[in-house]
């Protein structure tokens, strides 16, 4: 009975021990797939993560770093293979290395710049480019691109940070990963590899700590040279506001000194030459002003000046002669705006009025003259008159000292047989009645001109000369006439006593001519002058 009970009790034991190995086994196997799975996810987790890594520029840096040192430690040791192999004199084995040691070198060659720690960009700075000198507003440009300048490379600096901060929690990630994995699967390269992430994440950590405080010394040093740039923008600024306003205020002075002028002051030419003052100590005082509040030294100026005026007299030599010209003629009063000038250069001659004089040149507008008609066929041009020529060529003044008129000259020739006595009164006659009024004002003039000039002979009155001639007699007409329009009196009188000798028997124009007799009958008495014989021919 007991056997049998022995038994049932063994059966039982063996029943429940086969259910629990089943059961050991089934969770065995279900813990097995679970790690698989979870190893799975973290692998595909790791290959997600190698994009990030190759994207951020920390740690392509790093990694090449790592390649450059250790390209070198198996050049070293393939250096030591090399001496080895020459001690032994294994030919093939010199070649083959000196070939690997050459592959290498190259590859050194390329990755030389990552010798250094790929780090000292951030551990190091560049320098803080020294600050330009504010010393008038032109130099605002200068300290606005310094400024700008500045906070570029402050924000350069900052998101490098930002990067490599980046670039360390992707390396904690991987190493989270890492050592995972290393738990789950136990295998040797996870765990290596596990070693070096702790050593980079351990570099990354120390070079960002250093790179931290460095950055934020560099900053602080930024944001002090930007506030004093800042404060001598201001202070320029300021400056030039209050220089700015110094000269407007001059300028509106200027207008109302016009104004003035325009209201009060009737004559034109007086009137010209104030504005032309006003413009001349406007500019002057202007210059004084930006000199005096921009040029330091103003001593260091005037010494630079007295050295190079030498140079600049040569240099300048007609432009100097034509302000000394302008002095003369200002000063002076020998030539006004509104004069009519006559100029002669090089054997040319221009007639017009003045319209403008500046500091280096007239300018004269051409008018129609006597001169236009005889010599330059043209009239009407703008003529530029360097003031110099006051003391090299001559300018004949029209209407000097209020003048306004000039003797004008028409010539007439007659034949010996005319009535030449007859032919200038008639000349003198009809030059008086149109000339009788410019005749009175050159008389009045003249005798203003007494008190300033030694005057001999102010007789006005129309004169009349004749002359033996090769052609005949001429009649040689003058009078007083506008200064400003000679032609037109000149062709008034000109046509009424040509009109008047034509109606006169005894008095007859000639000109050079010659007449060609061909027959006897043509060669008569009746073409001869009266007085002359046919005999006699």
């Amino acid at each position: 009975m007991l056997k049998y009970l022995l038994l049932f009790l063994l059966q039982v034991h063996l029943l429940f021990a086969g259910q629990s190995v089943k059961h050991e086994t089934n969770t065995t196997l279900q813990n097995e797939q679970v790690n698989q799975q979870e190893i799975a996810d973290y692998e595909q987790k790791l290959k997600n993560l190698k994009s990030e890594f190759k994207e951020n520029i920390w740690i392509k840096k790093y990694e090449n770093y790592k390649t450059y040192f250790k390209i070198k430690k198996q050049l070293d040791v393939v250096e030591k293979q090399l001496k080895r192999a020459k001690r032994y004199r294994k030919k093939e084995l010199i070649k083959e290395l000196q070939s690997k040691k050459e592959t290498l070198q190259n590859q050194l060659e390329l990755l030389k710049e990552y010798q250094e720690s790929p780090f000292l960009e951030l551990l190091k700075p560049q320098e803080i480019p020294k600050a330009p000198v504010i010393k008038n507003p032109f130099n605002l440009i200068t300290a606005f691109s310094y400024i700008k300048q500045l906070n570029s490379s402050k924000e350069y600096y900052k998101q490098k940070l930002k990067d490599m901060e980046a670039a360390l929690e992707l390396l904690i990630k991987k190493y989270e990963i890492i050592a995972k994995l290393a738990e789950l699967t136990k295998n040797q390269k996870y765990i290596n590899e596990k070693k070096e992430l702790q050593k980079e994440i351990a570099d990354f950590q120390d070079s960002l700590h250093i790179a931290k405080e460095t950055l934020s010394v560099y900053t602080r040093k930024i944001e002090e040279n930007i506030l004093k740039i800042t404060e001598e923008i201001k202070l320029q600024t300021e400056k030039a506001a209050y220089i700015a306003a110094i000269i407007i205020g001059l300028l509106l002075l200027s207008l109302i000194l016009k104004w003035i002028i325009a209201r009060y002051i009737q004559d034109n030419q007086r009137a010209y030459m104030a504005n032309k003052i006003i413009n001349f100590n406007l500019a002057i005082l202007i210059i004084l002003i930006l000199l005096f509040a921009y040029i330091e030294n103003v001593n260091y100026l005037v010494t630079i000046l007295g050295f190079a005026s030498a140079g600049i007299a040569i240099a300048m030599k007609d432009m100097f002669m034509s302000l000394l010209g302008w002095m003369v003629i200002v000063l002076g009063g020998s030539i006004h705006v509104g004069d009519r000038i006559k100029v002669t250069k090089e054997g040319r001659d221009f007639v017009g009025d003045v319209i403008d004089i500046s500091l280096l040149r007239i300018t004269i507008l051409e008018d129609v003259t006597l001169t236009s008609y005889l010599h330059n066929i043209r009239s009407g041009r703008i003529i530029f008159i360097p003031n110099n020529y006051v003391f090299t060529d001559l300018i004949a003044n029209y209407t000097h000292m209020g003048l306004k008129t000039v003797w004008d000259n028409i010539n007439f020739n007659i034949t010996f047989d005319s009535n030449h006595k007859k032919a200038a009164h008639i000349a003198k006659e009809v030059a008086r009645k149109y000339a009788k009024g410019y005749t009175d004002i050159a008389r009045k003039q003249l005798n203003k001109l007494r008190s300033t000039y030694h005057l001999k002979n102010t007789n006005v009155d129309v004169r009349v000369y004749t002359f033996a001639e090769e052609y005949g007699i001429r009649v040689s007409l003058w009078y007083m006439t506008n200064s400003y329009a000679t032609l037109t009196l000149r062709s008034t009188i000109s046509a009424e006593i040509i009109d008047t000798y034509l109606k006169e028997p005894d008095i007859i124009l000639t000109y050079p001519a010659q007449k060609v007799l061909l027959t006897k009958e043509d060669f008569s008495a009746k073409t001869l002058p009266k007085n002359i014989k046919e005999e006699e021919v």
